[in-house]
């Protein structure tokens, strides 16, 4: 069995041996491909399943990769190469399996509290399709660069706020609540007896701590993720013009490969992070020995402090300001002095901000809260800003290139971008609400966390019944969607016994697959009222600043009782939010049932490279992509054979990706065929510029043939719209779903409705194979127009 994977592995080298060569004309027939050897590389979707499954016999042996992705086939065709005449009419199946990249132990779920650097990571490709305005380009890139920035200082700042101001200065300052919490008795002033931890500074350097180590994990998790998912190398090629196009990015050499990019911005945000904590240690004894009398030395020093900080920002900034990516070629460069240089520096700074800080200071008494409004406000403010300018800037793209399909015309990026800030703003306001609250028991020892993170949390509940209002409304719209469907359902089967059960199900579940289409709306909605409520959130929080608490309560009672509820009410919902998502990040990862429900959103994020925030979940693409590429090119080149590249869900647009990344040569001779492809629904409308309507229709002009199925009771899965001839070349006519209304010879039992999975168990599955396949045989050139193109959906089959 070894030799026999050995010989698959090497793409079938020992078929084509000294042997052969001295066979005369049969070595060559084998070497150039005449042998008739055709391949079917199969690639799975969402929530991933076994090579048993996939080639549907239990004997699988791997043919090449390791525990992470795989390529196996069958024990009985692990030598295939080497018998040809054996699998003449069938092609070998081959199954690359790939769930491994996205699913594991339960530990993973902390992947999702990374959620916030995943979705303003999708922004960045969610840029409108245009020609030309190169600098627009990259202005859009450069805005949601600095939007991800934003969130990394919020989420130090929120870490800041809980430790260093909520525990080290409120808490252990104040008697009621050190003594509530006696594991803070060691640094409060009174219970210590002024030891030596219970000094103010001291207490904040120690404090400091533990945002210090939630930047180095993330940095630790970025670049252990790296090394682990995305170093994979793609194959390294020169991008000709003249005979590669490329009118998509998705084929350029470097596209796959984005590591000097990350370590760019993995020191770049590595350093922020460490700034922001040495600033919230550093500022208060700062503004402490700017007082009237207060010491000259530590006075100078603490401005030499500041501006360092202030140089260290100004650089940090301009370093996320540099060109992003190079994709037009394979960049292994690595900026060294600029990856390791910036973090020591905000490092050496930090250092110095605790020892300044923890400098002994006898008169320094802790009393109320951090001035913490002015960073969280200021993060809210050009958050705000960063979007709006981003949404400018996309309209301008989307108008010199309309193009009708993209999602919620061209704003899809500032619209995800709008919902990233927001979540973390949530989030971080959310948790130092729910910590100030368990800290502060009788609610009046301390101050509590800055006024506009409470009423962050405030803002909670209006956005949630916005959200419940949206639901009502689309389940409306559904459920009369389903009643018209029935009449339709029960048009298409004249002369058959009427099931009003069976019809409402077939009708509903059509209905249901129609929600994929209404999500522009439902994000539109959300992100535009989570903009006002932030906004309210920002001058509510002035507001409440300026005015004294007992004027507030005298004279607008009700308003002041009706924000105090939504803050209580926003601060126990983060909290039931957050142990729910992390319960059901665990279970995704562990149960193969609910990760399918959630796996297309994860799947969908985590596709794309880290080219915005380089703290997000790894991108499973960077070494998935390499490895089909590789597998495809190095089989063709060295049998010379046929290849269809068969993908379902997710995996029809990893194959997309894979033959994007081949030489037009070796591009022509492979045939894609997909089903229940989200390649055209959601990446289509989403990422406009990567996956819109000219992209699609150059992958079909690039490959030998290309077909797609799909249902209608697929929630995921639709056609591909492309223009002209070129739409019924590739789609084939919604298929039958169930394959059967009522009972018949050939099923006389009921029929499931199979929605978005096996579509292999089609009979239309295999009559497109085999036509594909007959296609791409070489004894006998078919022409393109001979694969017979099945009449295009109607316009109403996919809202």
């Amino acid at each position: 069995m070894e030799q026999a994977q050995e010989r698959a592995g090497t793409g079938g080298q020992d078929a084509h041996g000294p042997d052969d060569a001295s066979d005369g004309r049969d070595g060559r027939d084998r070497r150039d491909g005449r042998t008739g050897t055709a391949l079917e590389l199969l690639v799975h979707g969402v929530g991933g399943t076994t090579p048993a499954e996939m080639l549907d016999d239990p004997r699988t042996v791997r043919i090449t990769g390791d525990h992470i992705a795989a390529v196996f086939r069958r024990t009985e065709d692990a030598d295939a190469e080497s018998r040809p005449e054996d699998y003449r009419g069938r092609p070998v199946p081959e199954a690359y399996v790939w769930c491994n990249l996205t699913s594991g132990n339960g530990t993973r779920a902390l992947w999702l509290l990374l959620l916030p650097f995943m979705v303003v990571n999708l922004a960045h490709w969610m840029r409108p399709s245009t020609h030309g305005r190169i600098r627009t380009v990259r202005l859009y890139g450069l805005l949601v660069r600095l939007a991800g920035l934003t969130l990394t200082v919020l989420l130090v700042a929120a870490a800041c706020e809980v430790a260093i101001d909520l525990l080290a200065w409120q808490c252990a300052g104040t008697r009621a609540c050190a003594e509530r919490h006696s594991w803070l008795g060691f640094l409060s002033p009174v219970m210590s007896d002024g030891g030596w931890w219970s000094a103010p500074g001291r207490r904040l350097a120690l404090a400091a701590a533990v945002p210090a180590a939630l930047t180095g994990l993330l940095w630790y998790l970025s670049l252990r993720t790296w090394r682990a998912y995305e170093s994979q190398q793609p194959m390294d090629r020169t991008l000709d013009p003249e005979t590669d196009p490329g009118r998509t990015a998705l084929g350029r050499p470097g596209f796959w490969y984005g590591r000097r990019l990350v370590a760019r911005l993995r020191a770049a945000h590595t350093a922020a992070g460490l700034l922001t904590v040495a600033a919230a240690v550093g500022a208060p004894a700062a503004r402490f020995d700017r007082r009237p009398g207060g010491p000259a030395p530590l006075d100078v020093l603490g401005w030499l402090l500041v501006a360092a900080l202030v140089v260290g920002a100004v650089a940090v900034v301009a370093v996320v300001c540099r060109r992003g990516r190079s994709e037009r070629r394979l960049d292994r460069r690595l900026d060294e002095h600029l990856v390791r240089g910036l973090p020591l520096a905000a490092l050496a700074l930090f250092a110095l901000a605790l020892v300044y800080s923890g400098w002994a200071r006898p008169e320094w008494t802790s009393a109320g809260r951090l001035p913490g409004d002015i960073t969280f406000g200021g993060i809210a403010l050009v958050q705000g800003l960063l979007v709006i300018a981003l949404a400018l800037v996309a309209h301008l793209l989307h108008r010199r290139l309309p193009d009708a399909r993209a999602a919620i015309r061209g704003l899809g990026g500032p619209a995800v971008a709008m919902l990233a800030c927001a979540l973390g703003g949530v989030m971080s306001g959310g948790v130092a609400q729910r910590v100030s609250d368990w800290l502060d028991g009788t609610g009046t020892s301390i101050d509590g966390p800055p006024v506009l993170l409470t009423w962050q949390a405030s803002v909670i509940p209006p956005l949630l019944g916005v959200v419940l209002l949206l639901a009502a409304a689309l389940a409306r719209h559904t459920w009369r969607l389903a009643r018209a469907e029935r009449d339709v359902v029960e048009s298409g089967h004249p002369g058959e016994a009427g099931d009003p059960g069976r019809t409402r199900r077939i009708a509903f579940t059509r209905a249901i697959a129609t929600l994929t289409d209404r999500a522009p709306l439902l994000v539109a909605i959300t992100s535009a009222a989570t903009l006002l409520l932030g906004a309210g959130a920002l001058v509510g929080a002035l507001i409440t600043d300026r005015v004294p608490a007992d004027a507030a309560r005298g004279t607008h009672a009700f308003v002041y009782g009706t924000a105090q509820t939504a803050q209580a009410l926003g601060s126990w919902l983060i909290g039931l939010g957050f142990v729910l998502f992390v319960t059901w990040g665990r279970r995704a990862y562990k149960d193969a049932s609910a990760r399918r429900t959630i796996g297309i959103l994860w799947d969908v994020g985590t596709f794309w490279p880290r080219a915005a925030h380089p703290f997000a979940p790894p991108c499973y693409a960077e070494r998935a992509v390499p490895d089909l590429t590789w597998r495809m090119a190095t089989w063709t080149r060295a049998t010379g054979g046929r290849l269809v590249i068969s993908g379902h869900s997710q995996g029809s647009v990893l194959a997309a990706a894979a033959a994007w990344q081949l030489e037009p040569s070796a591009r022509k001779r492979v045939a894609l065929l997909t089903y229940g492809s989200p390649l055209e629904r959601l990446y289509g409308r989403w990422f406009p510029a990567h996956f819109g309507p000219a992209a699609l229709a150059s992958l079909h002009e690039e490959v030998d043939c290309w077909r797609n199925l799909y249902r209608r009771t697929d929630p995921i899965g639709g056609p591909m719209r492309l223009p002209g001839d070129c739409g019924p070349a590739v789609d084939r006519a919604p298929l039958e779903d169930p394959l059967t209304y009522g009972r018949t010879e050939l099923h006389p039992l009921p029929a499931p409705i199979l929605g978005h999975s096996d579509y292999q168990a089609d009979p239309a599955f295999v009559e497109e194979r085999r036509r594909l396949l007959a296609r791409l045989r070489p004894e006998v050139p078919v022409p393109r127009h001979t694969v017979r193109p099945t009449p295009a959906p109607a316009a109403d089959d996919r809202p």
